[in-house]
């Protein structure tokens, strides 16, 4: 028995999932890497700038100092003014170094106040340049840049000069860009995301389009894939045709020869018929009763070579009402003397049989004549559509059969009653004909006294 292939679960059973999962995880690290990246470089850059301009302000610093007494004094205020506001976040100060070294903060600029740098006593070489990180006033974090000079005329006294800036003029850029950039790259991931989406639709439509034309075929309304499909599909659809094409080639050739097969031996038999139907006596009448049963195999094989061919065909679909309809008028017209009340009940009106119409009137007229033949008075029908599986219901007010005789019946060549006329096939061409299309057969007791067939089988 086969089974049919379990289909992966969660992201992985569809491909538009697998599409969008992989696309949106690339975008998302592609932009986390570039936004990383950016955000470096800008936070490298402004930190370049920031000393440039520390060495600058240092620069400048170590320009306008006089040291032509025993105190240091500008020559001329520096050009930044924020020197000059308190606790600006720019500072600068100048300490002595040798036999005038005091207490630091000889000279200091304005945005100090009357707070001091308290620098780390580190040697320093003429002319060097050293960078720390100090508390400033309010204990905020400073960046700071320091360079030892000494005057010409004085070589012994030696002056550290000392330019300090709040390390939030650095970092407050760099959050602001940060924050901006998040935003800009937030927007541009979701049209990203956006687009991904439109293009995995518009991209897998005609995947949608060939499944819809598949459905047409498996449900009878069309013989082949219609429609146009792009070039990396349209292989696929030719191929696909030319496979339904090639079968439905084999199935017809196939039903030819079960054709010329069953004329040819139908020929002889008929022969012998006629002939028996000349003579009288015994050897005549066993040669009638043989070549009746000959023919019966021969219909009920030839059916079964055909049903067999035909299962499993994309396209089939007979509509159920109008076949049952005819059979039903036939009945009437074969049972006419016995006054029966053959009736259609409730018959959905788009039921469909997935298989040939021939089939489904071989199956149905074995029925529904087995019903006329030991009904009372009443034969009713009913047909409903359930989970793609069509139900044909016939009922009967005759004796019924019991419980423990109904799987005999279906056995070839077994008659429910010896006296009734019939080969003992009906029901086992029925239940061949049912199991090739994947149906059943059940008999069970009618709400009318007699017996109930529930014939199932694939809905179109």
């Amino acid at each position: 028995m086969s089974h049919a292939p379990q289909q992966p679960r969660g992201w992985r059973g569809t491909l538009r999932l697998r599409l969008l999962a992989g696309t949106l995880v690339w975008i998302l690290a592609t932009l986390a890497v570039a936004g990383w990246g950016l955000a470096q470089l800008f936070h490298r850059h402004l930190e370049r700038q920031f000393h440039a301009e520390l060495s600058t302000h240092l620069d400048q610093l170590a320009a306008a100092l006089l040291t032509d007494g025993e105190t240091p004094r500008l020559a001329a205020a520096l050009s930044d003014p924020r020197f000059t506001r308190p606790y600006s976040g720019l500072y600068w100060q100048v300490d002595a170094q040798g036999p005038a070294a005091s207490a630091p903060g000889v000279l200091r600029s304005r945005s100090l106040w009357d707070a001091v740098l308290n620098v780390p006593d580190d040697a320093l070489d003429d002319g060097q340049l050293h960078t720390h990180r100090i508390a400033g006033p309010e204990r905020r974090p400073l960046q700071m840049l320091e360079r030892l000079i000494r005057p010409v005329d004085t070589p012994e006294q030696a002056w550290r000069l000392i330019v300090a800036a709040d390390e939030t003029l650095l970092s407050e850029p760099v959050a602001r860009f940060t924050g901006q950039l998040r935003a800009a790259l937030a927007v541009l991931a979701a049209g990203l995301v956006l687009a991904a989406v439109v293009q995995v639709l518009i991209g897998l439509r005609p995947l949608a389009e060939l499944r819809r034309a598949l459905a047409q075929v498996r449900d009878g309304r069309a013989n082949a894939i219609e429609g146009r499909f792009p070039r990396e599909l349209q292989p696929l659809v030719d191929d696909f045709n030319g496979a339904l094409a090639a079968r439905a080639e084999v199935v017809a050739r196939a039903r030819t020869q079960a054709g010329n097969l069953a004329h040819a031996v139908k020929t002889p038999l008929a022969v012998l018929s006629n002939a028996a139907a000349q003579e009288s006596g015994p050897l005549a009448e066993l040669v009638r009763e043989q070549v009746a049963l000959a023919r019966t195999q021969v219909d009920h094989h030839l059916a079964r070579a055909r049903a067999a061919a035909a299962v499993g065909m994309p396209g089939l679909r007979t509509a159920v009402q109008p076949v049952l309809a005819g059979l039903l008028r036939v009945m009437a017209r074969v049972h006419e003397e016995r006054q029966l009340r053959i009736a259609l009940g409730e018959c959905t009106p788009d039921a469909h049989f997935r298989g040939e119409a021939q089939d489904l009137q071989e199956m149905l007229g074995n029925l529904l004549d087995n019903a006329c033949k030991w009904a009372q008075s009443q034969v009713s029908t009913s047909v409903a559509v359930h989970a793609g599986q069509l139900g044909i219901v016939i009922d009967d007010d005759g004796p019924g059969l019991p419980e423990d005789a109904r799987e005999a019946v279906f056995a070839r060549g077994v008659r429910a009653d010896e006296q009734t006329p019939g080969s003992g096939l009906g029901l086992a061409i029925v239940r061949d004909l049912a199991q090739l299309y994947g149906g059943t057969v059940e008999l069970a007791t009618s709400p009318a006294g007699g017996l109930r067939v529930i014939l199932h089988l694939p809905a179109a």
